[in-house]
C-alpha cells in the first residue's frame, strides 16, 4: 500500500522515515532553501498529513549543510505585495502563518536541526517546533524590521516565550545574527553541536522521544503548549494586517532596494 507522505515525490522536500521517526528535509539548494510558495504549500501539507499519525512519534525538520533556510523568497514577497487588491494579498500572505501553525499542531514531537543560517521565515518555522539543535557556526536572524516591514507569521509570541521580552525585542528589532551559543543561552536552541553534527544529534533526540510511552508524551506537549501559547493568537492576530500596511510603505521599498544594492537604507517613516 502506498503511503501518501513517504512514498510521494515532493518538489522541494525529501521526506523519509526510520521506524517511528520521520525526517523532512528542505530541498531547494539552488535557492538556499528559500521558502517560495510551492515549498510552503508542501511544508503545510506534509505537516497536516503527519499531525495525527500514531505511527510517527518524532519528526525531524532539517535543511542543508550550509543553510537551513534563507527565509521567504523575496521575489515571491514582491509578487504577493503587487496583487491587484488588498483582499487578494491578504489571502496570499496567510500561507506563512498557516505553515507555522501546521507544524506547531503536529502531535508528535518536532525537532529542528540547523546548520548554517536560519533567516526570516525559516526562523519563524523553526520556533514553531518543539526543539532546536544547532551546529557551531549556525545562526538565526530576522531581517524584516531593518528592511522596513514587521515580523509576522505570528512568530513574535513564540520568540518571546522562548527568549523573554527584552531579548525578543533585541532579536526582532535589530535584525542582527544570533549565533548558536547565543540562541542556547537565550532559550531559542536546546543543544549546540560541533558543526555538521546537528542532524545526528536531532536523531538522538528523536530516538529518545520514540522510546518513551507515546500517550503521555503527546499529552505533555499539548499541555505545555496550551499553557505557553494561551495568548498567542490574541497578541498576534493583527500581524498579517500590519504586514499589509508596512509592505506598502515607502520605507519597505527603500529597504528592499537598499538590500539588493548592498547599501544602508534611508528611512523616513513613510
Amino acid at each position: 500500500m502506498t503511503d501518501p507522505v513517504f512514498d510521494r515525490q515532493w518538489a522541494h522536500l525529501r521526506v523519509t522515515r526510520d521506524g517511528a521517526v520521520a525526517t523532512v528535509a528542505l530541498d531547494r539548494p539552488e535557492a538556499r532553501n528559500a521558502l517560495n510558495t510551492l515549498m510552503m504549500q508542501e511544508l503545510t501539507e506534509v505537516a497536516r498529513a503527519l499531525r495525527l499519525r500514531s505511527d510517527v512519534l518524532a519528526v525531524i525538520l532539517t535543511g542543508g549543510e550550509r543553510a537551513f533556510s534563507a527565509g521567504a523568497d523575496l521575489g515571491g514577497v514582491q509578487a504577493r505585495t503587487s496583487a491587484p487588491s488588498l483582499m487578494e494579498t491578504r489571502e496570499q500572505i496567510a500561507l506563512g502563518p498557516d505553515m507555522c501553525r501546521a507544524w506547531e499542531e503536529i502531535e508528535a514531537v518536532t525537532i529542528v536541526a540547523v546548520e548554517g543560517y536560519c533567516i526570516g521565515g525559516g526562523c519563524a518555522l523553526a520556533v514553531a517546533c518543539d526543539f532546536r539543535i544547532m551546529g557551531q557556526g549556525a545562526y538565526m536572524r530576522l531581517p524584516e524590521v531593518p528592511l522596513g516591514i514587521n515580523m509576522s507569521w505570528r512568530s513574535i509570541p513564540r520568540i518571546t516565550a522562548l527568549a523573554g521580552p527584552s531579548r525578543a525585542k533585541r532579536f526582532v528589532m535589530f535584525g542582527e545574527p544570533a549565533d548558536a551559543d547565543t540562541c542556547l543561552a537565550w532559550g531559542m536552541a536546546d543543544e549546540v553541536t560541533p558543526a555538521g553534527e546537528a542532524l545526528r544529534a536531532a536523531g538522538d533526540w528523536a530516538r529518545k522521544v520514540a522510546a518513551l510511552p507515546p500517550l503521555p508524551v503527546r499529552m505533555t506537549k499539548e499541555a505545555v503548549n496550551a499553557t505557553a501559547n494561551v495568548n498567542h493568537y490574541a497578541t498576534s492576530f493583527m500581524d498579517r494586517d500590519q504586514y499589509l500596511l508596512t509592505a506598502r510603505s515607502k520605507d519597505f521599498k527603500e529597504g528592499t532596494t537598499a538590500f539588493f544594492e548592498k547599501r544602508p537604507g534611508v528611512f523616513e517613516g513613510n
